[in-house]
């Protein structure tokens, strides 16, 4: 009976930790994103009006995202973004700095026009018989002078939870086992730490690799 009633105890413990942590690292999270925003436009703001507001720079922040995406519907305001782009890839060390970053944004299919993630695999990393969820973003070849040519993925391997982190690889296309999942269903797969994912992955069919 004892056993049995420190086992209770024991679960229930378990399952307050189960609740309480994501919505404890969900409130932080929240709450750095939120005081980051307000020290960008909280000063400006507070110096306009005479008084400090809390979170009246996240609202400003989020007021600007949606007029900057009203603004570049049309056509007028997509010619003036795009002229704003070319003035930014004009400046050498900026333009690599924006170019990688808005090429890395889109990859998470932002928008859901995205094609730089283009499948995901399975392959051996970082030894064999371990096994790795990656995303491939390109393909290329290699012919040197003495071995065979080689058909390569470009695989970005994602670090969870944190997707913006993570590895490039260039793996053999014989050595990648391509799935029969969705970039979407991939990046769920990684984010959650393994923990949403189908019961079985099915290798997808060559015709569709």
């Amino acid at each position: 009976m004892q056993k049995t009633f420190f086992g209770h105890l024991r679960t229930t413990f378990l399952r307050g930790i189960a609740v309480i942590v994501p919505l404890g690292l969900t409130y932080w999270f929240f709450q750095a994103l939120l005081n980051a925003l307000d020290g960008v436009f909280a000063p400006l703001l507070t110096t306009w009006i005479g008084h400090q507001i809390p979170g009246l720079g996240f609202l400003a922040m989020v007021a600007l995202i949606f007029i900057v995406g009203l603004i570049t519907r049309n056509l007028v305001g997509r010619l003036l973004f795009a002229w704003f782009e070319n003035l930014l890839r004009s400046i050498p060390f900026v333009r690599s700095v924006y170019s990688g970053v808005k090429d890395f944004v889109n990859a998470f299919n932002i928008g859901g026009n995205s094609k730089t993630f283009r499948l995901v695999v399975m392959l051996e990393y970082p030894r064999k018989g371990i096994y790795c969820i990656g995303f491939v973003t390109n393909e290329s070849s290699f012919a040197g002078p003495d071995p065979p040519a080689v058909n390569f993925y470009h695989v970005y391997i994602p670090n969870p939870p944190n997707p913006t982190s993570g590895y490039l690889a260039l793996v053999p296309r014989t050595e990648a086992i391509p799935l029969a999942l969705s970039v979407e269903e991939g990046l769920k797969l990684v984010l959650s730490g393994g923990i949403v994912t189908p019961a079985v992955l099915h290798r997808l069919p060559p015709a569709q690799t």
